[in-house]
């Protein structure tokens, strides 16, 4: 078949393949469920370098294609629902993101227990619908993809989760399922005005070029879709299920969650509510820059009065969420380029602090940073890997942060007029803050003074926690270091949504 000859679909295969050899492991202990998990995260880890290949490869003879590697089959002719595939910049470097984390996660999960066949098997499937939902350009599998990726959540968190795992676990699949009934309706209107002539279609591709979709139905679908991805971007004030999430998660998922399935609501945003809705986005972008602004600086201020680490982190995750969503609404390519950056540099560098708070926790037992200190003496290599994410959290030059951060604040203040300028010297602010919240964490957790006795007995990372730690960190830095070999995939990626909303702005 068609579909078998496109890697694409290979990004949902191998998860669902791992899944199924999982299920074969039946009592073959844990070695086998670990071999197995591994090889699907190594698999994902080479499709992913090999896509990144094809794809400069392709740009470099000249491809300028909106879309390489499409492929599409007919799935429910009535309703003209395709299987539709294809990537652009953003989509292989958001692939990339997710094959690093699936693979750090798998062996920061090394010692799961109990159920680790379980929960590998939960955790290859939200994988799918992750990989899955990058990789697609039909808004029906889109959305199919989207709710795989977050029905795992609710098990993943009520089962292997700890303190108020039950309340967070249903909190987070309430609220999402909310805003998933909220994209519902507003995918249902793009798909009943996809087209002038009745030919209805669910291909971004073609109701991008159609541009059919009535201004005053613009007005309305934009907000349901906006609203609908935003949830999951963690977007004011729908982010109250974040932190509670987080906290509850057991480390892998926190892992995946922030570093990869937050990202679906920036995406999402990008890709459908303002690619397919320009006219209302620049009549409404307003209202949504406001929001993105609280949860920027009401982020980082939360962040600074919490005590356990990972609330820290969580609402330090708004706020960087929340700099994504500010970027893309700017409608220019310097931001928007600043945005999948953010996306990048975020996903890594949380995904590499929820790891080193579930070793630390795993070892201290507790998460309140009034009760730890000199964690630097004892256990110096997970010391120093907080450092260094801490580092990025806060802009450091020569580490991912400090790009993306600068990309998106000289590409949002590239608008001329005050309401714009004044929204951006506000979220600079935030840069000042995450300073404050990292460094007293620092300071406290590693280079205070033991609290506990038995702390100073405690050990330092094992090498499957190096392995998934390392990773990550490696990851940071290449960005920090070499960010033009990232910006160079992105970039004209959004030359058809900028030329769409009628301002084009080169990248700086």
């Amino acid at each position: 078949m068609e579909i078998f000859s496109n890697i694409l679909i290979y990004f949902v295969i191998v998860p669902i393949l791992t899944m199924a050899g999982l299920a074969l492991c039946q009592n073959r202990g844990i070695a086998a469920i670990r071999a197995v998990a591994v090889t699907g995260a190594s698999a994902l880890m080479i499709l992913a370098a090999y896509l990144v290949y094809y794809f400069l490869q392709a740009r470099g003879a000249g491809d300028n294609s909106e879309m390489l590697l499409r492929t599409d089959v007919t799935w429910y002719a009535p309703f003209n629902i395709r299987l539709a595939l294809g990537v652009d910049g953003v989509s292989v470097v958001m692939i990339l993101l997710s094959a690093f984390i699936v693979f750090a996660g798998v062996f920061a999960s090394w010692k799961m227990n109990p159920l680790p066949k379980q929960f590998f098997l939960w955790f290859y499937l939200l994988s799918t619908g992750v990989f899955g939902f990058f990789i697609s350009i039909d808004l029906f599998t889109m959305f199919m993809f989207y709710e795989v990726a977050l029905i795992p959540m609710y098990l993943l968190i009520g089962v292997w989760g700890s303190g108020s795992k039950n309340y967070s676990a249903m909190k987070l699949t309430l609220m999402l399922m909310g805003g998933s009934a909220f994209l519902m309706l507003g995918l249902i209107g793009i798909y009943f005005h996809s087209s002038a002539d009745g030919n209805l279609t669910m291909n971004i591709l073609e109701i991008a070029r159609n541009n059919a979709i009535p201004h005053n139905w613009q007005m309305w679908l934009f907000p349901l879709t906006f609203i609908g991805f935003g949830v999951l971007g963690a977007m004011f004030p729908f982010h109250t299920w974040s932190p509670d999430g987080h906290a509850s998660a057991p480390t892998a998922v926190s892992m995946l969650h922030a570093g990869v399935l937050m990202k679906l609501g920036g995406y999402g945003c990008f890709r459908v509510a303002i690619y397919l809705m320009p006219y209302a986005a620049n009549e409404l972008a307003w209202i949504f820059l406001l929001l993105t602004g609280v949860s920027i600086v009401y982020g980082a201020f939360s962040a600074c009065v919490q005590t356990d680490l990972k609330y820290i982190n969580a609402y330090s995750s708004v706020s960087h969420c929340g700099m994504v969503l500010f970027a893309i609404l700017m409608f220019n390519t310097t931001a928007m380029t600043g945005a999948v950056l953010q996306m990048l540099s975020h996903g890594l560098m949380t995904a590499l602090f929820f790891a080193l708070i579930g070793m630390i926790y795993g070892r201290t037992h507790t998460r309140d940073i009034r009760d730890m200190g000199g964690m630097m003496h004892i256990m110096p290599y997970l010391g120093v890997g907080y450092v260094i994410a801490g580092l990025a959290s806060l802009g450091l030059p020569g580490l991912s942060g400090f790009v993306a951060e600068m990309t998106i604040f000289i590409g949002s203040f590239q608008h001329a007029d005050m309401f714009h300028r004044v929204l951006t010297i506000a979220a600079t602010c935030s840069i000042v803050i995450t300073a404050v919240y990292i460094l007293r964490v620092v300071a406290k957790l590693l280079f205070g003074e033991v609290q506990d006795p038995h702390h100073a007995q405690l050990t330092d990372a094992t090498w499957e926690e190096r392995l998934s730690t390392a990773t990550l960190i490696a990851a940071v830095a290449a960005i920090g270091c070499f960010p033009n070999f990232f910006v160079n995939i992105i970039s004209d990626s959004f030359l058809p949504i900028v030329k769409a909303l009628g301002q084009f702005i080169p990248v700086a």
